[in-house]
């Protein structure tokens, strides 16, 4: 189904398809709109992708060092070799085409197994969600929380209980 918006211009109340701006009475402002609107990012994309970088990917040496392995052709590799052994197949709720790949142990609280084939399961991206909320409270992961000494789960079936535990609570 087409998705509509009114038009840009003030005080008109046509609604345009996307991904027009402005309606046919106005459509001479379109190309203008677009002119300004490239040369805005182009001026500010550096600041706000520095800004992140610099806030959230790189904040410590560790997240770094974690943002550079997902980079690398080890990790590549890695997440092929795993997405094939589990069939794309989420390994805690069985959805099919999942294309995540993640950690078992977060690297972020053992960082020696993050190359760890064993240490990987193919993820859907609500069960990540989840999940990523569970090892926050567990291990104590994530920005602005502290890591917990806690011994490591790694069956999956009980990260799996554990993990919708917590969202029901």
């Amino acid at each position: 189904m087409p998705r509509f918006r009114r038009c840009r211009q003030p005080g008109c109340h046509a609604m345009v398809q996307y991904p027009d701006h402005y309606c046919t009475r106005h459509y001479e402002h379109e190309a203008e709109y677009l002119a300004n609107r490239q040369r805005w990012a182009r001026a500010h994309q550096a600041n706000y992708q520095r800004k992140y970088n610099h806030l959230t990917r790189n904040r410590t040496v560790s997240k770094s060092d974690q943002y550079k392995f997902y980079r690398t052709r080890t990790w590549s590799s890695l997440r092929k070799q795993v997405l094939e052994r589990d069939h794309y197949l989420c390994q805690y709720c069985h959805k099919p085409n999942s294309k995540t790949v993640d950690h078992t142990v977060p690297i972020e609280y053992d960082s020696t197994r993050k190359a760890d084939i064993t240490n990987l399961a193919t993820i859907c991206r609500q069960c990540h969600r989840l999940k990523t909320d569970w090892e926050q409270s567990y291990y104590g992961t994530g920005q602005g929380n502290e890591l917990k000494d806690v011994a490591q789960v790694t069956d999956l079936l009980t990260i799996r209980r554990l993990m919708n535990t917590k969202s029901d609570n």
